[in-house]
């Protein structure tokens, strides 16, 4: 028996398109295809970026994620300025372990994420 191929990374979310276009423009990646009347769009994946699925759900976030996508970035600050300027956010803070320095920011919907610099 062969072991499980990796699909695809699926993100909950109230409103797919929208969040999708987001990611799409923070990675500069593609918007795939839509399926189901949009309860699920696809952000096509690359060599740099897994496929990712947002995935529409009845229910807002309200906790903190048990799973997240990690970034690496050249420049923190640029990095959050551009993340604020498609709408998402950072609550502030930042993290050193080494000699990587990395930011938990949220998009529009709250899923945490970290953009790492080394």
């Amino acid at each position: 028996m062969a072991a499980p191929r990796f699909l695809f990374v699926t993100i909950d979310s109230l409103d797919p398109a929208g969040l999708v276009a987001f990611w799409s423009q923070l990675l500069e990646s593609e918007v795939g295809s839509t399926v189901d009347d949009g309860r699920f769009v696809f952000l096509r994946g690359n060599d740099r970026v897994p496929t990712l699925c947002f995935h529409r759900v009845p229910e807002p976030k309200r906790t903190k994620n048990r799973l997240h996508l990690d970034l690496e970035v050249d420049d923190l600050q640029a990095t959050t300025a551009r993340i604020e300027e498609l709408g998402g956010s950072w609550p502030g803070g930042e993290h050193t372990l080494d000699h990587v320095r990395w930011r938990t920011v949220l998009d529009p919907e709250g899923n945490e994420f970290d953009i790492t610099v080394e």
